[in-house]
């Protein structure tokens, strides 16, 4: 048992075969076979056509910030700790935008177009969240 204190994913359904992908380090997302069209959430049919037809294809790993929020006040106990700290909206190169968090950074430091590289987080044995760091 793991004493993280902060909420998890529960991994079911699509989610959980975006974090079987993270568990080994891997970012992927779905990508239409039919339109070439990036996604996430995880879903059956492709927003832009329509299409059934989609694969798990590896991500580049790099984006950069596109917006975020500094949270003053937790709303839950487990980020307590961290207060304050970003929610971050990351675009990735791939078109793909993903909530998370940048490591190594006071909030303050953040900036739209600021350069990042995703890293793995084992958080339990059973958890691992991609989250980024700046890039030089």
């Amino acid at each position: 048992m793991s004493d993280y204190a902060q909420p998890l994913p529960r991994g079911e359904d699509m989610h959980g075969e975006f974090y079987q992908f993270c568990k080994q380090h891997e970012l992927r997302f779905q990508r239409c076979q039919d339109c070439g069209t990036w996604r996430h959430m995880p879903r059956e049919s492709c927003a832009a056509c329509g299409s059934f037809n989609w694969s798990w294809e590896r991500s580049s790993g790099k984006g950069q910030v596109f917006s975020w929020t500094v949270m003053h006040r937790a709303l839950h106990p487990g980020f307590t700790p961290d207060i304050p700290y970003a929610t971050v909206i990351i675009e990735l190169a791939e078109g793909v935008r993903m909530v998370s968090r940048v490591l190594d950074l006071d909030p303050e430091q953040l900036h739209v177009g600021l350069p990042v590289a995703v890293v793995f987080d084992d958080v339990t044995p059973e958890v691992t969240l991609p989250k980024f760091r700046p890039l030089p």
